[in-house]
């Protein structure tokens, strides 16, 4: 059987484990940072597009990466939800639905680090550089930023998704919550050699370009406020430093888990914990960190709160 071509477009999606007595806590749960997460991202979102005020390089990228939180999130645990009451021998998905979730999920997961980039490079300009901001940040630039985020991205995403296109299968059971690259390659018995080095190249492309510019802003930013004289500039510089480090961290850990435990089929349950952090922690926690501490956007919700408790 194991050499078997499988020809049957449909596929036992494993899922997550969850016994009886934590089903409904579990999908209250998730279904309460869904809900979270696609109101404060979306809300944003739909804020900066609104406000003129919120017309700026800074908010526009942050407007980028709530949207794709919002698409993130929305690619993976609606049928999440669907499978935690759903008994584990009912649990099926087709190929086509496995290759389109795939797919969703590596390029948002991808943008993420490509918007993160872009923002990195957005205040290390406005810190560094703030005489020459406006001139080099200018709509030229912010386009072309936000399209560098999104193309780069899916060219390396559909690469990596499209050498699984011609691989014949032998397997029809996907071991993890949701599928992704690394499932649908382990759904052949061919030879998955060039797989499995453009995975690693792409991975390592990501990562360390991700955290070779993140580091590099950072550092910088902490060396001017270091040298600069005032104080209440550099306590909000480096919190804000480290509140979006501490995300980024967190998003960056859940990612190596993931990679480095498909390779340990014996601990799939790590990384199936790692795989719903790496989806759920930075969308619902990004609008809090990266945006509702920023002075302009808190001033925008409240006088939005305010004129809706006057307009009766």
């Amino acid at each position: 059987m194991e050499n078997q071509t499988y020809n049957v477009d449909l596929l036992k999606l494993e899922g997550m484990y969850v016994d009886n007595l934590s089903m409904y806590p579990a999908f209250i749960f998730l279904l309460i940072v869904y809900i979270f997460s696609m109101v404060s991202n979306i809300g944003l979102t739909v804020l900066i597009c609104l406000e003129r005020i919120l017309h700026q390089p800074m908010y526009i990228l942050l407007g980028n990466m709530s949207f794709n939180d919002a698409l993130s999130i929305t690619t993976v645990i609606p049928r999440l939800l669907f499978d935690i009451l759903t008994p584990t021998s009912d649990r099926y998905i087709t190929y086509n639905e496995c290759f389109t979730q795939a797919f969703l999920g590596h390029w948002f997961a991808a943008n993420f680090h490509t918007i993160l980039m872009t923002m990195a490079f957005d205040r290390n300009v406005a810190i560094c550089d703030p005489l020459r901001y406006t001139t080099i940040m200018n709509n030229y630039m912010l386009v072309k930023l936000c399209v560098f985020a999104w193309l780069m991205s899916i060219v390396f995403v559909a690469a990596l998704l499209g050498l699984v296109v011609p691989l014949s299968r032998c397997r029809s059971e996907i071991t993890n919550p949701w599928c992704d690259n690394a499932s649908l390659v382990k759904l052949s018995c061919e030879t998955t050699v060039v797989n499995n080095i453009y995975g690693l190249f792409y991975t390592a492309i990501l990562f360390v370009s991700s955290m070779g510019i993140v580091a590099y802003t950072y550092i910088r930013i902490t060396m001017v406020c270091l040298r600069s004289k005032s104080k209440s500039l550099n306590r909000k510089a480096l919190h804000t430093c480290f509140t979006h480090l501490a995300v980024y961290l967190i998003m960056l850990f859940a990612g190596f888990i993931i990679v480095f435990l498909h390779r340990y089929p014996q601990w799939s349950n790590y990384r199936k914990l790692a795989s719903v952090i790496f989806y759920v922690v930075p969308p619902a926690l990004n609008p809090l960190i990266y945006g509702f501490q920023s002075k302009d956007i808190r001033k925008q919700v409240i006088n939005i709160l305010k004129s809706k408790k006057v307009s009766p």
